[in-house]
């Protein structure tokens, strides 16, 4: 037995370092690896290894000692038992300074390993692959790993645990700043992040087995109920950005992503300032309301709620169009495009100030359009369909599923003796896709001309329908005559639809099953309104 090993952890050093002499390493992801491992050998740090991260390392020319040597015990199980052992265990937790802790370890040849790099078996990314099988489901739960985590990092006043392949740069420096030693702060840190790693894992494995169905065919593709609400809210989302307040100076904020890579909260900037909350949130309400529409489209959106909307032949034609709806609003507004912005739009919208801009992607040409306005903030994002709007509340949270719901034209039902015309409806329809995503009570006067829809006037968070109606039309800017309106919930009386019909429009489009409808429908007869009922609501607190 080599006693040297056994006290080589606790050798006398400056102020809190403590010196690396053996590290086992047993990654999934084994970018950086190498480089990090070579970095330790450089130190005289003995490299301890298992299955596919020994090959690698042996494969670059390393001196690797197998898992099995350690613990003088053979994997096995097709590699389900390796590290679960008490000579690694041991190895990891004793702690150095308790004399009985290091009498044990002596009297069993457990050797110390003063640093575990780890990181866990991508189970997220593989129970999201098309056609999966439950097998594979529960064959990528990673026991071992996450026991070394853990043990690591409880034991982090001697031991390092490494979790991220990010941390392998800053740790190659300070073991070089430090004879191969590490500090206090770092392990201390690195404990906290692997503990956070580990809780995130464990929520990932709870939230997909809870919507797995039960299958006595494991090895068939899996099926999940996505429909269902779950039962445990799990909230783990690091922290991506922090802000420089929130929706006011005093206020503190920060931005939290969900690690897919899509969304606003993993979208790419690719000029101007810093973000703010208020960005952010108003980059989130333009993104959902332009992917409404299947056709090129450009939303401005102030304070959540559109002041302008419009499809068109091309992004430029759009957003002219969006503009010309409220364009005193606009000023200072965010923009949503779902479509790439190329130099003759560029050209165009840099003619106003704007705080955003966020689409799926920017022509070289528009790039440099932009480029002047230093300030203006291009946001290129890749879509992500949101499943559930989450809503805290004092003492617990609210959770919902998404509106993603869409009304086609066979859906509707004529309401009124006159039906709309082809031209009406298309406008109806536009008008109701802008409607959702506006305040409650939400009034919205469209039209449709030259095969375009276009936002007329909006009527946005109003406490009565009927103010709701006039906010609308005395908003517009272009003529009301001959518009049609969206209203997001029904009209409780004809009061609401009278002001709509005094301001010019001539059909409109609602949910429908008010106890009052029979009088609103009379009453829109009476004054040759065409009234279509939809049967969806599409209320919007907040």
């Amino acid at each position: 037995m080599n006693i040297e090993c056994l006290t080589d952890s606790h050798l006398d050093l400056p102020g809190d370092l403590k010196q690396v002499r053996r590290a086992l390493l047993s990654v999934t992801d084994k970018t950086g690896l190498v480089e990090f491992a070579r970095t330790l050998a450089e130190f005289g740090v003995e490299l301890v290894s298992t299955g596919g991260t020994s090959k690698a390392l042996r494969e670059a020319g390393l001196t690797v000692r197998d898992i099995s040597d350690l613990t003088g015990f053979p994997e096995m199980l097709d590699g389900r038992v390796k590290t679960l052992h008490p000579k690694v265990h041991g190895g990891i937790l004793h702690i150095r300074s308790n004399e009985s802790h290091v009498a044990a370890v002596t009297e069993h040849e457990i050797q110390p390993i003063d640093m575990v790099v780890v990181n866990l078996y991508a189970f997220e990314k593989t129970s999201q692959k098309p056609g999966v099988s439950t097998a594979e489901i529960i064959e990528n739960i990673d026991i071992g790993g996450p026991s070394m985590v853990r043990s690591a990092a409880k034991n982090f006043e001697d031991v390092a645990i490494v979790t991220s392949v990010a941390d392998y740069a800053l740790l190659a420096e300070e073991l070089a700043a430090n004879g191969g030693s590490l500090g206090r702060a770092t392990r201390w840190r690195l404990a906290k992040a692997a503990f956070a790693v580990t809780a995130a894992y464990d929520a990932g494995i709870a939230s997909a087995l809870e919507s797995l169905v039960d299958s006595d065919t494991p090895h068939a593709p899996a099926v999940f109920d996505t429909e269902k609400l779950p039962e445990t809210v799990r909230l783990i989302e690091p922290r991506s950005t922090v802000l420089r307040y929130g929706e006011n100076p005093h206020q503190k904020a920060a931005l939290y992503a969900d690690g897919t890579g899509t969304g606003v909260a993993a979208a790419k900037q690719l000029q101007g300032k810093e973000l703010s909350y208020n960005n952010l949130v108003d980059l989130d309400a333009c993104w959902e309301l332009v992917s409404e529409f299947d056709e090129t489209a450009v939303v401005i959106i102030k304070h959540t709620n559109p002041c302008g909307a419009a499809t068109g032949s091309t992004v430029l034609e759009a957003y002219t169009r969006a503009l010309a709806s409220d364009p005193v609003s606009a000023f200072g507004g965010v923009l949503g495009i779902n479509r790439e912005v190329d130099g003759a739009a560029a050209e165009e919208i840099a003619k106003l100030f704007v705080e955003a801009i966020v689409a799926p992607s920017f022509t070289e040409d528009a790039l440099a359009r932009f480029a002047a306005k230093k300030n203006l903030r291009l946001i290129e994002i890749v879509p992500a369909r949101t499943p559930r709007v989450v809503k805290q509340v004092s003492g617990g949270l609210l959770v919902q599923d998404s509106d993603h719901r869409h009304v086609t034209e066979d859906e509707l039902t004529v309401a009124t003796k006159r039906k709309p015309t082809a031209e009406e409806m298309r406008a109806l329809l536009f008008a109701w896709n802008v409607c959702k995503h506006v305040k409650s009570n939400a009034i919205v006067y469209a039209r449709f001309e030259d095969g375009h829809g276009q936002t007329v006037g909006v009527g946005a968070g109003q406490m009565s329908r009927v103010d709701a109606a006039k906010f609308g039309a005395m908003k517009a800017v272009l003529p009301l005559a001959g518009s049609v309106a969206a209203s997001d919930a029904f009209f409780p009386f004809p009061d609401g639809l009278e002001v709509v019909a005094a301001a010019g429009a001539t059909a409109i489009i609602q949910p429908g099953g008010s106890v009052k409808d029979a009088l609103v429908i009379e009453a829109a007869d009476r004054l040759g309104v065409a009234m279509v009922f939809t049967g969806v609501r599409h209320f919007r607190h907040g």
